[in-house]
């Protein structure tokens, strides 16, 4: 297969931070590829360093064959870019941004209003095209934002957390026209800290966390590292968790342990643990015993001993800019 991206030891550093860790990967044409890890694991600084917008401390990476850091105003011709925060100018219509995208690519003219409505339409936006952006949405920005990088017809695009702040019908939505954009033989490289969107969109995954890729494969791949299954026990009262720990582990040696304020056991088969669990859980006040099957967070969780979810109650910029523009009107 034709390889379109070839990362090479990217690196970026802030000082004595290293915020991306000299990674390695290679994207083929057509591919949906995703970089899953929680906030702050290095996910944004790559697809800014890809994009040209940061430069590389080390390292190099190549877009059809151009370097970024070297041919870095040619390599903008190659891709579109769909970043976290909200860019579209809300006094405008959703046509009028998409269409000033269009000519800065070169299009004029007829080509250029073409390209626009394309680009519109591909995203599901055209009905609402002639509105102005501040009465869009939350998932009508997101795809107003998506269409404004594909307007030129990008080799790849790059999604930064598409559907960080949307609900789950919005989400949803944003992730057919992904399958879209592959159809059309689009790369993407997508950057999530949700799970089941990796999981469900990706034809390879890489988990990245403190700027390093951890590991890489298709989500059955990584999956496979993940032998039976996992049982979460949230106790009402937490002074006996050592005490229960202890005792599964004479049953199932090396099998349990604490993670998140929760107790965590590994079982080749949780249907024939439950019956003792449920002995010696007995005397005491369980709040939830959840089973859980092979899955990319139980891949993260195995490789880095905690979990994708830990940094989700933070400062959302994609919220916070929404309610900014509104109280500037």
């Amino acid at each position: 297969m034709e390889t379109v991206i070839e990362v090479k030891n990217l690196t970026k550093k802030y000082g004595d931070f290293v915020a991306v860790d000299h990674i390695n990967f290679n994207i083929n044409k057509g591919e949906v590829f995703s970089l899953l890890g929680p906030n702050g694991a290095g996910k944004t600084t790559t697809i800014g360093m890809l994009s040209t917008i940061k430069r590389p401390t080390e390292g190099d990476a190549f877009i059809l064959g151009h370097s970024i850091v070297k041919q870095k105003y040619y390599v903008r011709k190659l891709i579109g870019v769909s970043p976290q925060d909200l860019t579209a100018d809300d006094e405008l219509t959703g046509y009028e941004n998409v269409l000033i995208m269009a000519k800065l690519f070169g299009y004029r003219g007829k080509d250029a209003e073409e390209r626009a409505k394309w680009a519109l339409e591909f995203m599901d936006l055209w009905d609402s095209a002639f509105k102005k952006v501040r009465e869009y949405s939350g998932g009508m920005r997101r795809r107003l934002e998506v269409s404004m990088s594909i307007v030129h017809n990008p080799a790849v695009v790059f999604l930064d957390e598409p559907t960080v702040g949307l609900d789950v019908q919005s989400r949803r939505h944003i992730w057919e026209l992904i399958r879209d954009l592959k159809k059309n033989g689009t790369t993407v490289l997508l950057t999530t800290h949700y799970m089941e969107e990796a999981e469900s969109l990706s034809d390879r995954v890489a988990i990245i966390d403190h700027g390093k890729i951890i590991a890489i494969g298709t989500p059955d791949e990584l999956k496979a590292k993940i032998k039976g299954d996992r049982i979460y026990v949230t106790l009402k009262d937490t002074d006996h968790m050592d005490e229960i720990i202890a005792k599964i582990n004479d049953i199932l040696p090396n099998s349990t342990n604490k993670v998140d304020g929760q107790i965590l056991i590994k079982t080749e088969s949780s249907s024939e643990f439950l019956p003792q669990l449920i002995k010696i859980l007995s005397d005491h006040e369980v709040v939830e015993l959840k089973v859980v099957k092979p899955n990319l967070e139980e891949v993260f969780l195995e490789l880095t001993g905690k979990g994708l979810k830990e940094d989700e109650g933070g400062f959302d910029r994609f919220k916070y800019m929404r309610v900014v523009r509104g109280a500037r009107r």
